[in-house]
């Protein structure tokens, strides 16, 4: 759900306890409508995030890492000119509005200080960030909104800010909880209670006002008249006013609401019970965790997945058609192993050329090579002599058997693109980020996949490092997130006596345990295999087989993509990703990602 009036102020009270009295220390804009602040102050430091998005609005601390662009935008240039060692005084927020006013005092050219105030606007599409001075003035704002676009209200810098209109609904912390019965009487009889309260009061979602019909009438779905037939609203009143003493007196609880495949389906300030077992539910520890999960996450999830389309495209019309040709090639390959046929033909037309008259199509003459004798039939170009009948058969044979030659070697190395092109898949499905799709990227325009493109000005290419992991006897494990990366990591870091692993027949990272010389133990390898398996096209499966050797015995294929691989003198151990990675042993303490 967007982020309610209600919610809000659960969030806002929160996080202003945590970074009022702190200074910006850095501004960041990774995407068109987010904002990154780093705070420091009081012995602490803090990442405050500020979202403008359309559908997640939101300012919570966030502990999500962000790849910035190649420059930053002007918005935040300007930011970074007026708020760079800027404190925090106050963070308010107007009543039952989605709106957020920080105060801030930056520091002036003059070796003073000077006012400044960010109003952030959580209003669907028109989400804003505004910045203004002590005087409320506008200095710029995220989204210039003109005359054409708002004759009620326009935010263009140089213009005094206001806040939104407010509308024209009732606070629900000021309303008699008594008083709504009477409400609830004039109301038409024909709509649904969560849809009343929801066109009566400010500061409520959809969500809460469904979930405030269902305590008092154990329904998600009751009309107006019913609910006055029952009680004359007497139950929805009770709901009510204890729902809004809840917030009166500050008592949030944030509540995660997961689907049956556990993704993030909604969340709330308040226990939600509505859904009854159609969907569980779960307290987060704060409400900034609950909105780094919800929105943040997912966010950057659905970002790289925008950003991978394309070649995720190209990459699959490459595997359909390798697949193609594959399939094609082991057919014809299935002829040509049947290719004595032929021969026979040319030698029973040889033996029977005087059955043959001028303008024949067809010759039926004893099988020379059946048991029996039975009588065969072979077609005939009546084109053609005798001769050049039994000579097209014999040149159809010798045809096939140099094909069956060729065609062996293109199978395989149509199997081995098939392979590599499935690689790729995975690659781009477990991208942790932008600088990932860039490798990838550049790993398909070296193989030919796609074009090669310089660098466009100022942009840097980023090279991301392989994923480190601590096991829980302190042996490092590395693990590849790309096959650029698993190639480096194969024949260039890991020492000859290091430990690789590869889950079986599946595409995925190559792993490698860094050993020293020395022998891994037992856990260390579980560890390791389940790192094998959960980063390859297997997560999830139940005893996956994952091979390992000494790194001395992988060796790339001849002629080969990028990581892709033969070894020899392996042995193999069947992971149990529920234990080590799923349940979060390899993020405990002494078995850390570093």
């Amino acid at each position: 759900m967007p982020l309610d009036a209600i919610c809000l102020s659960a969030v806002t009270e929160e996080t202003a306890t945590r970074v009022t009295g702190m200074k910006i220390d850095k501004i960041q804009q990774p995407e068109g409508d987010l904002l990154l602040l780093t705070l420091r102050g009081r012995g602490d430091a803090a990442r405050l995030l500020i979202s403008a998005g359309s559908g997640d609005g939101r300012c919570h601390l966030t502990r999500a890492r962000f790849e910035n662009p190649p420059s930053p935008p002007m918005f935040c240039m300007l930011l970074r000119k007026h708020l760079t060692g800027a404190m925090i005084e106050s963070i308010v927020q107007p009543p039952r509005e989605r709106v957020l006013v920080i105060t801030l005092k930056a520091p002036d050219i003059a070796g003073g200080t000077e006012d400044r105030r960010l109003a952030l606007e959580f209003i669907g599409r028109a989400s804003n960030i505004v910045l203004t001075d002590g005087d409320g003035v506008i200095i710029d704002c995220l989204r210039r909104v003109g005359g054409d676009l708002s004759e009620r209200r326009q935010v263009l810098p140089g213009l005094i800010y206001r806040l939104p209109p407010a509308q024209d609904k009732l606070d629900p912390l000021e309303a008699d909880g008594r008083a709504l019965p009477g409400l609830l009487a004039g109301a038409p009889g024909g709509i649904g209670v969560d849809n009343w309260l929801l066109n009566t009061f400010s500061g409520f979602s959809p969500l809460i006002c469904r979930e405030l019909q269902y305590r008092a009438y154990g329904d998600a779905d009751i009309r107006v008249s019913q609910a006055v037939a029952l009680d004359g609203g007497r139950r929805l009143a009770g709901a009510f006013e204890a729902a809004a003493e809840d917030i009166r007196q500050g008592r949030f609880t944030p509540f995660l609401l997961l689907d049956k495949s556990g993704e993030p389906f909604d969340y709330s300030y308040t226990r939600i019970t509505q859904y009854e077992g159609a969907l569980t539910g779960r307290a987060a520890d704060s409400f900034s965790e609950l909105l780094d999960e919800f929105h943040t996450e997912r966010a950057a999830r659905e970002r790289v997945k925008r950003r991978a389309a394309d070649i995720t495209r190209t990459v699959k019309t490459a595997l359909d058609r390798a697949a193609r040709k594959t399939e094609l090639r082991r057919a014809e390959l299935e002829r040509a192993r049947n290719r004595d046929v032929y021969r026979e033909r040319g030698d029973i037309v040889m033996a029977n050329i005087w059955r043959i008259g001028r303008g024949d199509t067809l010759l039926r003459a004893p099988n020379l090579y059946a048991d029996d004798g039975a009588e065969c039939e072979i077609e005939l170009d009546p084109r053609k002599t005798p001769q050049q009948n039994a000579a097209r058969y014999y040149k159809e044979y010798a045809k096939m058997k140099n094909a069956e030659k060729h065609l062996s070697g293109q199978i395989v190395e149509g199997e081995r693109e098939i392979e590599y092109l499935q690689s790729v898949l995975e690659e781009i499905s477990k991208a942790g980020g932008e600088s990932d799709i860039a490798e990838i990227r550049r790993e398909l325009a070296g193989a030919g996949y796609l074009r090669t493109r310089g660098p466009s000005k100022g942009e840097k290419r980023a090279k991301s490092a392989p994923m480190s992991f601590t096991s829980a006897a302190g042996t490092r494990i590395l693990v590849g997130r790309n096959n650029t990366q698993n190639d480096e990591l194969t024949h260039r870091v890991a020492a000859r006596f290091d430990i690789w692993m590869h889950a079986r027949k599946t595409p995925g990272s190559h792993v490698i345990v860094r050993t020293n010389g020395a022998e891994p133990d037992d856990r260390t390898l579980r560890q390791a295999a389940a790192l094998a398996a959960w980063y390859s096209g297997a997560r999830g499966a139940v005893r996956v087989p994952v091979d390992y050797c000494p790194a001395r015995n992988v060796k790339r294929q001849p002629g080969g993509r990028p990581g892709m691989v033969f070894y020899t003198g392996f042995e193999t151990i069947f992971a149990d990703q529920e234990k080590y990675v799923a349940d979060g042993e390899l993020a405990a303490p002494g078995a850390t990602q570093d």
